[in-house]
C-alpha cells in the first residue's frame, strides 16, 4: 500500500471509497459517475434496492421519532411508549437512539443514503426489543435529552462500488492501494500514539452554527447506584447492518445488543465488580447462560498478532454453532448466546494502538469514549460490551457475512472488551477475568488465550468435549506448535526450528504421559481451558496472591511479603494454578491433554528476546516444581482414589529426576564434552587407536584450544549475566550461540565416530554375552568386554525414542526439520539461558508503571440533581459516527508495515557502560587464560610454543626482584 510522495497520487482531493461487500475481494478506485448499482458501504450489500427498503417518513409532517422536522427534540420517547419501560437494562439509556431515529434525513436525495436502510428489507421499527428480565433491584436509569443542532445536511460519504472479481469470504482476498477520502489517515500524519490521544479528545465547546462534523448535542446519563457509569454508545450502520436477519429475531435476541455499544467504566478493584455494587453484563441482564467463556490477554502484540487470535476464535465459534446432532449446543436457546469472548488488555500504555482500529471495525470499541476518572476517582478499567458477525483477518481483509453460503457466514459473538488503564501484569488480568467477569457470568468452562496464539478449525470444541465428557476433568490444554511462516520459511531461523522441536517433543512424550498419570505439571497459559467450578476457591485464591495490586491487602501473603523463592515461584504462575486443582481438598479433579486441540503461537526469533522469555520460564518452572514437591502431602487429603494416588507418587519420582538433572546439567555437559574428547582425540598405543579427526599429533592440540574456549564462553555467560540486559548485548549472546554451536557439532562427530569404533573393533556378540542373566548384565552395561550395551541404550533414548514416538504419533515431520538443529543448538540452554536464568534470580520485576496516556484522556465529571446523579455526555450524529467509520475501516486494513516503521532501539546509555565493562572483564580474562595456557598445557610443545613452568617462576621472580618489592606486594608470597 502506497501513500503520496513528492512522485505519488494527489490526497488533496477526494477519492471515493468503494462498497465492502459482503465477504468478498475489495477493489478500490475512483468512480466517475455513481450509478444504482453502484452502492456504498451504507447501502445493502446484497444487491436489492434501496426504494424497496426506505423507511418511510413524511416529509410535509413530523418524523416518527422523538425529533421533529426542524431536528428538536419533541419530548421523552422509549422504545415501546412508556416511561416506565423495563426495556432498559442496568446503566443503559431508553433513548434517543430509538428505531424511528435511525432514518435518513428529511431532503436527503437517493445518492446520499446510508447504511440506515435494513439490508435485510425490512426497516428497523419491525425489530423493536422485547422486555427482557432484569437482575433483582436493578434500577431503571433513563437519559435527559437536551439536543440542539442545525439542519441536517447531505454527508459527504465517499462511494463504493462492487469489485468484479467476487470471492467467498474465507479464501484469501486482496486488498489493493486505497486512495483515502480524506487524504492520509491521522495515524500516518502524527504515529498511530499521537493520533490515538488527539482521537480520545472531545470538544467541550458549544457547537458551532454551519451544521457538518461539528454539530453536537448533550444528554445527561444517569449513574447506576450513583457512582457507576455505564453507558449506551450507536455503534456505525455498517456494523449493525450486517447482522443477519435470523440472528436478531432468535429467541432471547435483543436488539440493542446489535444496534449499541455498552462502555462502563469500573473504578473498583476486580473483587467489587459486583451485582451489589450496581456492576453488570449483557449476557446476565439477558438472562443468558454461558456455557463458555474464552478469555484473550493481551500485552503489546500488533494488530496482526490479535487478528489472527480473534478471526480464529470466531472461526471455531462458528463451529460450534454449526453443529447439527449436539444434544446440547442445539437445546436451551441459540448456541452462540453460551458463549462470551473477552478481552482483556494489561495497559493503554503498552498497547499498539493501531489494534484499536481493528476492535473498532469489529464493533467492539469505540474513541473518545474511554473516561480516565469519574468525579475524581480514578478508572481502573474500561469495558465494552457488544455482539458483532464482522471480523478482520490476520492478511487485513474485512469479514462481513454473505448470502452466498450462509453456513459458512461467521454467527454473532459476544464481546467484552477490558482495557485496563495501567500495567499490572497478567494474573491481573486473570482476576479480572475470573473475580470480576466469572462471577457475574459464572460459566462451566473458561478457556484462557494468549493473543497471538491461533486456534486450529474445532480446537475449543475439542476443548469443551474434554469436560463435558469427563465430570472430573479441571483443566486441560491443547498441542501448541511454532509458527513457522509461509511454507515453513521461519525454519530457516535455528531459533525458531530449536523452539518448534521443543513444543513437538513435548507434546509427543512429556504432556501425554503426564496426562496419564492425571497431573500436568504446566497447563500453558497460551493455550489451555479450566472448568470455572473446579478453580473456584483456593485454587484461585493461592494463584491470586502473585498480583501486586493485593500486595497491600495481603500483607504478609502477598507479593511483597514473599521470599525470593516464592516470588520466582509466580513467574510460572500456571504450574501453581495446576498443583493446586489436583490438590484441592476432598476432590478428584485431574488434569488432561487434549490432542484433538491445536494452537498455534509465535515465538522469539531473537536471541535477547529468546533469553529474555526463558529466564521467567526456567526460574519460574524451576521454583513451582520444587513447591510441588514439597507439597506432594497434601494430595492425601484430596479425594483421589486409589490408582490415582499409585501413578501420582510415580510422577513424584519422576518429577524429583528432572529436578537433580536440571541441577546438575552444567557439570554434566562439560564433564561429557571433555571426556568424548578425550577419549577420541588421545591416542591409544595399546589399543593402536589414533587421534581422530586431525591425527595424533593435532586432534589434542585441536580439543585444547576448543576445551578452553568452552571455558572460556562459559565464563562469559556469568559475566554477561550478573551484569548485562540481554538487549544490550545482543551480539556477544549471538556469538554465543555460535561458538557453543559449533562445539557441539564437533562434539556430535567425535560421538559418531566413537560408536563407530566401539562396533567395529570387535563383533556385539563378543562384547555381550549371552550365557547368564549376571553376564549379560556384565556386558552390557560395560563390563570387561567393552561398552557396546551403553552405546546401545544412549542411542535409543536420544534418537530412537524420538523418533518411533514421533511416527507412532503420526507427525514425524520436525525430527527431519527442526530435529538437527536442536542437536546442535541444545547446549545453548544449559550453557546460556541457565546460566543468564540462574543469575537472574533476584530478578522478579512486579513494579506497575504508571499511565503517561491515561494522564490526557478526558475525565467524566458529575452532577447532582435533586433526584439523581448524572454525567453529561457528549453525543454524535448518525451521520458522523459514519463518516468517521470509513476512516477507522482504513486505518485497520491497511498493511501493518505501512502504517509504522519500526525504529531502531537505542542503546541506553547504562547499556553502553556496561558493555564497556563487559569487554574490559573479557579481554583482562583471555590475557590470562592464553597466559595460563600456554604454561600449562603440554600439547603445544609440538608447535614450537613451549614455556616450561620453572623457567616461568624464574623469569617472574627476576622480574620482581629487579623492582621494589613494595610495588608488587599483591605477588605470590613464594616469589618475593
Amino acid at each position: 500500500m502506497g501513500f503520496n510522495d513528492e512522485h505519488g497520487q494527489d490526497y488533496s482531493r477526494p477519492h471515493p471509497m468503494q462498497d465492502l461487500p459482503a465477504g468478498q475481494a475489495y477493489h478500490f478506485g475512483e468512480l466517475p459517475e455513481q450509478t444504482d448499482s453502484q452502492r456504498d458501504l451504507l447501502n445493502d450489500p446484497y444487491g436489492r434496492d434501496w426504494e424497496q427498503h426506505q423507511v418511510p417518513y413524511t416529509p410535509d409532517g413530523p418524523p416518527q421519532g422523538p425529533y421533529s422536522h426542524d431536528g428538536h427534540l419533541q419530548g421523552p420517547y422509549t422504545p415501546d411508549g412508556n416511561p416506565e419501560s423495563p426495556y432498559a437494562p442496568v446503566g443503559h439509556a431508553q433513548g434517543p437512539y430509538s428505531p424511528d431515529t435511525l432514518r435518513p434525513a428529511v431532503g436527503q436525495v437517493d445518492s446520499s443514503r446510508n447504511l440506515l436502510a435494513d439490508p435485510y428489507g425490512r426497516g428497523f421499527e419491525q425489530y423493536s426489543p422485547g422486555a427482557h428480565q432484569m437482575a433483582p433491584g436493578s434500577p431503571s436509569p433513563d437519559y435527559d435529552l437536551e439536543a440542539s443542532r442545525a439542519p441536517a445536511a447531505p454527508p459527504n460519504l465517499s462511494r463504493l462500488r462492487r469489485s468484479a472479481t467476487m470471492q467467498s469470504f474465507d479464501q484469501n482476498e486482496t486488498l489493493d492501494v486505497p486512495d483515502f477520502v480524506h487524504g492520509r489517515p491521522d495515524s500516518m500524519l502524527d504515529g498511530p500514539e499521537e493520533s490515538w490521544m488527539r482521537r480520545q479528545q472531545q470538544p467541550s465547546s458549544p457547537p458551532r452554527e454551519g451544521g457538518g462534523l461539528g454539530r453536537k448535542r448533550t444528554r445527561k446519563v444517569k449513574l447506576v447506584q450513583g457512582s457507576v457509569l455505564s453507558i449506551d454508545y450507536p455503534v456505525p450502520s455498517a456494523i449493525k447492518n450486517a447482522v443477519e436477519p435470523h440472528y436478531r429475531d432468535a429467541p432471547g435476541s435483543v436488539e440493542e445488543e446489535f444496534t449499541k455499544m455498552r462502555y462502563t467504566a469500573a473504578t473498583c478493584d476486580p473483587n467489587d465488580f459486583t451485582l451489589r455494587n450496581g456492576f453488570n453484563l449483557r449476557p446476565r441482564m439477558y438472562n443468558r447462560h454461558t456455557e463458555l467463556l474464552i478469555a484473550i490477554t493481551y500485552y503489546n502484540e500488533d494488530k496482526v498478532l490479535l487478528a489472527r487470535t480473534l478471526h480464529g476464535t470466531m472461526q471455531n465459534i462458528r463451529d460450534i454453532v454449526n453443529l447439527k446432532r449436539s444434544k446440547f449446543w442445539n437445546k436451551g436457546g441459540p448456541a452462540w448466546q453460551k458463549i462470551v469472548v473477552c478481552l482483556v488488555f494489561d495497559g493503554i500504555d503498552k498497547v499498539d494502538k493501531n489494534v484499536f482500529d481493528v476492535l473498532a471495525t469489529v464493533g467492539i470499541y469505540q474513541d473518545g469514549v474511554i473516561k480516565k476518572d469519574v468525579n475524581g476517582k480514578e478508572t481502573v478499567a474500561h469495558i465494552f460490551e457488544y455482539t458483532s458477525q464482522i471480523s478482520v483477518t490476520p492478511d487485513q481483509q474485512l469479514v462481513r457475512p454473505s448470502h452466498d453460503k450462509p453456513h459458512r457466514n461467521l454467527p454473532p459473538v459476544q464481546f467484552i472488551f477490558c482495557l485496563k488503564q495501567k500495567n499490572s501484569k497478567k494474573i491481573n488480568s486473570h482476576r479480572w477475568l475470573f473475580n470480576a467477569f466469572g462471577r457475574i457470568l459464572n460459566p462451566e468452562v473458561a478457556i484462557l488465550i494468549d493473543a497471538g496464539t491461533k486456534p486450529g478449525p474445532r480446537s475449543l470444541l475439542s476443548l469443551w468435549e474434554g469436560f463435558y465428557n469427563d465430570r472430573d476433568l479441571g483443566g486441560a490444554c491443547g498441542e501448541i506448535h511454532a509458527m513457522l511462516g509461509k511454507r515453513g520459511a521461519a525454519l530457516l531461523n535455528p531459533l525458531v526450528a530449536v523452539q518448534n522441536f521443543e513444543y513437538k517433543i513435548s507434546n509427543v512424550l512429556d504432556k501425554p504421559l503426564e496426562s496419564a498419570f492425571g497431573y500436568v505439571s504446566v497447563l500453558p497459559g497460551a493455550f489451555s481451558a479450566y472448568r470455572f467450578r473446579a478453580i473456584m476457591g483456593r485454587p484461585l485464591e493461592q494463584y491470586f496472591h502473585g498480583d501486586h495490586t493485593l500486595s497491600k491487602q495481603l500483607g504478609k501473603k502477598g507479593i511483597d511479603g514473599m521470599n525470593i523463592f516464592k516470588k520466582n515461584m509466580f513467574l510460572a504462575e500456571d504450574r501453581i494454578l495446576c498443583f493446586e486443582l489436583v490438590a484441592k481438598a476432598s476432590q478428584k479433579w485431574h488434569l488432561s491433554y487434549v490432542k484433538a486441540s491445536k494452537g498455534e503461537t509465535d515465538v522469539p526469533e531473537g536471541a535477547a528476546e529468546f533469553i529474555g522469555q526463558r529466564r521467567r520460564w526456567l526460574n519460574g518452572s524451576f521454583a513451582a516444581s520444587l513447591y510441588s514437591l514439597m507439597h506432594f502431602g497434601r494430595l492425601y487429603r484430596s479425594g483421589h482414589s486409589i490408582i490415582r494416588l499409585f501413578f501420582l507418587h510415580i510422577q513424584l519420582l519422576y518429577n524429583i529426576a528432572n529436578v537433580l538433572f536440571a541441577w546438575f546439567s552444567l557439570g554434566s555437559y562439560y564433564l561429557t564434552t571433555t571426556i568424548i574428547m578425550e577419549l577420541v582425540g588421545t591416542p591409544q598405543v595399546v589399543s593402536q587407536y589414533h587421534g581422530w579427526p586431525f591425527g595424533d599429533t593435532a586432534t589434542p592440540i585441536v580439543n585444547v584450544i576448543v576445551r578452553y574456549f568452552y571455558i572460556f564462553f562459559l565464563i562469559l555467560q556469568f559475566v554477561l549475566a550478573l551484569g548485562n540486559r540481554p538487549k544490550g548485548s545482543k551480539y556477544t549472546y549471538i556469538a554465543s550461540f555460535m561458538v557453543f554451536g559449533i562445539i557441539q557439532f564437533y562434539l556430535l562427530l567425535l560421538t559418531g565416530y566413537l560408536v563407530y569404533r566401539a562396533f567395529s573393533s570387535s563383533p556385539i556378540e563378543e562384547q555381550i554375552s549371552f550365557e547368564s542373566g549376571q553376564a549379560f548384565f556384565d556386558s552390557f552395561f560395560g563390563g570387561n568386554t567393552g561398552v557396546a550395551g551403553l552405546i546401545v541404550i544412549a542411542l535409543v533414548t536420544i534418537y530412537g525414542l524420538n523418533y518411533v514416538a514421533s511416527f507412532l504419533y503420526l507427525d514425524p515431520w520436525h525430527m527431519f526439520h527442526s530435529f538437527p538443529q536442536y542437536l546442535v543448538l541444545m547446549s545453548c540452554y544449559i550453557n546460556i539461558l541457565m546460566v543468564y536464568a540462574f543469575n537472574n534470580w533476584h530478578d522478579v520485576s512486579w513494579g506497575t508503571k504508571g499511565s503517561d496516556t491515561a494522564e490526557a484522556l478526558p475525565s467524566a465529571n458529575i452532577i447532582k440533581t435533586e433526584k439523581d446523579t448524572v454525567v453529561e455526555e457528549i453525543e454524535q450524529e448518525q451521520e458522523d459516527i459514519d463518516s468517521k467509520f470509513e476512516k477507522v475501516v482504513w486505518r485497520a486494513l491497511s498493511p501493518i508495515s505501512e502504517l509504522s516503521e519500526e525504529e531502531p532501539e537505542k542503546k541506553d546509555v547504562e547499556d553502553s557502560y556496561k558493555s564497556f565493562r563487559t569487554g574490559l572483564v573479557i579481554l583482562w580474562l583471555l590475557s590470562n587464560l592464553a597466559l595460563i595456557t600456554a604454561v600449562t598445557t603440554d600439547e603445544f610443545s609440538t608447535l614450537g610454543v613451549e614455556v616450561s613452568q620453572a623457567a616461568f617462576i624464574k623469569r617472574v621472580s627476576m622480574l620482581i626482584g629487579s623492582s621494589s618489592p613494595g610495588r608488587h606486594r599483591h605477588a605470590h608470597p613464594l616469589l618475593l
